[in-house]
């Protein structure tokens, strides 16, 4: 693949974004593992804590090869705004959960809201696959760990 200037600059920003979404998410939530978090009751399929960093670290790695992918097609091109505008939304319905369940200490209300990142995951993977198959596949991984992080989110809103 032979990679422009410009779609460099685009690979890096697309990276630059959603790291930056993810360190800020740590930020939120870091302090509270020890603490909140560590009291919690939690289901028998909850991972141990370290798992989480380096599975989001992945994750918005993928993310952002998925929205550079959309991207370098052109914003001129049908679908790429609307695209990207999704890709935008749920990367803030994920920074808000970290604030929701971690920051605010309320599993219930962080489940009602990942419910809204899963449908933002779904369209935003939708709207991927008419521009750029590979970006849709990048999405899945991310798609199956909500997946997974709602159940954990509802069992432990549940058990607490």
């Amino acid at each position: 693949m032979n990679i422009k200037a410009n779609e460099m600059k685009q690979l890096i920003a697309s990276l630059v974004v959603c790291l930056a979404v993810g360190l800020v998410g740590s930020f939120i939530t870091s302090p509270a593992i020890p603490t909140w978090y560590a009291q919690l009751s939690k289901p028998a399929f909850n991972p141990p804590s370290w798992l989480f960093g380096p599975v989001w670290t992945a994750l918005y790695i993928l993310m952002a090869l998925a929205a550079w992918l959309v991207w370098r097609q052109g914003r001129q091109t049908d679908g790429v705004k609307l695209a990207l505008a999704l890709f935008a939304l749920q990367l803030a319905l994920n920074l808000l959960w970290s604030f929701i369940f971690f920051g605010f200490h309320s599993p219930l209300y962080a489940y009602v809201e990942i419910m809204l990142l899963w449908l933002a995951i779904v369209f935003t993977t939708i709207s991927f696959t008419r521009l750029s198959h590979p970006a849709a596949w990048l999405m899945f991984p991310y798609l199956l760990w909500v997946t997974y992080a709602s159940l954990l989110n509802y069992a432990i809103w549940k058990l607490n």
